[in-house]
Order: C-alpha cells, then structure tokens, then sequence
C-alpha cells in the first residue's frame, strides 16, 4: 500500500461546532463534503474520541465554517488540538449563533453552513452524519478557501489522530525520518506533528529561511498548535 497516494485526495479544511444545553463545542475537520443539491444536504464524518460527536449526537444539529488559506495559527491550535471538554473554545473568537442555535465561526472563514442531522452511520472509529441544509451565508468572498494540500505543503501541518486521514507511521519510517532529521535539522512538534525545517523557517511569523531551530527565540511556538520549543524533536 502506497501512503503518499492517500495525500492526492483533495480536502478543504473547516471547523464543524454544534452546541447542546448550553454547552458549545467544536474541531477542526477536513470530511465535509456536499451529498445532494435538491435538497442541499452535507456529510461530516467525526471521531468517536471528539466531544463534539456527544454534542451532536445529543442537538441533532451541526455547522460548518470553511477556514481562510490565511488563517491565525491560534484557532487553528484552539479548535484542532484541545478538547472542548476542557477548554472553552470559543472565548475571544467572532462568532453568531444559528437559526438551529449551533455557534457559527466567524473568525479566519470564508463562508459557513448549518444543518439538522437526517442519517447517520456507525463507521467504527467514526460517526458519519448527513445533515440538511438549514441556512448559509458568505464571509468574505475575496479570501482563499484553505486546503488540506496547501495546509501541509505551506503550514507544513498534519493530521491530528482523531482525523479520518490520520496514517500512523510504522516504526521503520519513524525511524528513517529520525535520521533524515538529524541530517538536515528538521525538528518535529511532539503535539500536532509539524515539522519546522531550518532550511524554510517559519516566514509567516518572521523566521526567515536558513535559521536554525537552536537559533529561534525563546518564545517562539509551533505554528500549527501553539505548543513551545520545548515540545519539539
């Protein structure tokens, strides 16, 4: 089996939030797709191990926020790589509620959906959800829709473990990407699995090509979910 064939297949990149009891949750996701357009109906597929599947498991309802290519790395980190267990998400970020009183991000998106659960299918490790559409609306149609191909290549970011896409290496490749780091000084964030390559650097947030990752400042973070130097290898 070949695993780079599975990065061929195109994804966006979206935060799908739904809210039950007063209790608002949300992830980020790269399953959604269109299913029907008479009536418009949208497919979502969610981890078992995210708490938003207990939320929409429970509302019945869900959203979708298509994220910008240039969205800030903090809601990237807040909504892909914490838990809206313990983590209130949703503080600080522009947001309105909808008609089906799902949370709608604002913040960093091009465009957002909501929709009430039709079907559903047990997939194992995942629930897939078909939704009709309930309203949509426009953010700003001059932003560029984020892909899972630009997100990887450009951000250099990975799937996190809930993820459909995730593919968990085997222990051969973990260790000749061990040594393909060592030689070219690649470090990996132990939290998301972004890799930080001295020979890109991270222009984005001012660290310019050719900078070592002993040489970036102290307080530096990943890009992708925020953790600290000190969780990278």
């Amino acid at each position: 089996m070949n695993k780079e064939a599975f990065f061929k297949i195109t994804y966006g990149l979206y935060i799908i939030t739904s809210t039950f009891e007063g209790k608002d949750s949300g992830y980020v996701a790269n399953t959604v797709f269109q299913v029907t357009s008479s009536p418009a109906k949208f497919a979502i597929s969610c981890s078992k191990d995210n708490y938003t599947n207990e939320i929409i498991q429970k509302s019945g309802v869900f959203a979708f926020s298509i994220l910008k290519e240039d969205y800030d790395n903090e809601i990237m980190s807040r909504f892909g790589y914490h838990s809206s267990r313990d983590t209130d998400k949703f503080e600080g970020i522009l947001q309105t509620m909808g008609k089906t009183g799902a949370p709608i991000i604002k913040d960093d998106c091009v465009a957002w959906f909501e929709c009430e659960v039709e079907q559903q299918m047990d997939l194992g490790s995942h629930v897939l959800y078909i939704g009709k559409l309930i309203d949509n609306d426009m953010i700003n149609a001059e932003d560029r829709p984020l892909t899972y191909d630009y997100y990887h290549k450009v951000k250099r970011g990975l799937a996190p473990k809930n993820a459909p896409t995730f593919i968990e290496k085997e222990s051969k490749d973990v260790a000749n990407d061990n040594k393909v780091d060592a030689d070219t000084g690649i470090h990996i964030c132990d939290v998301c699995g972004y890799e930080y390559d001295p020979a890109v650097g991270d222009p984005d947030n001012g660290i310019p090509p050719g900078t070592a990752f002993e040489d970036l400042p102290d307080d530096w973070t990943c890009p992708t979910c925020g953790a600290e130097k000190e969780f990278f290898s």
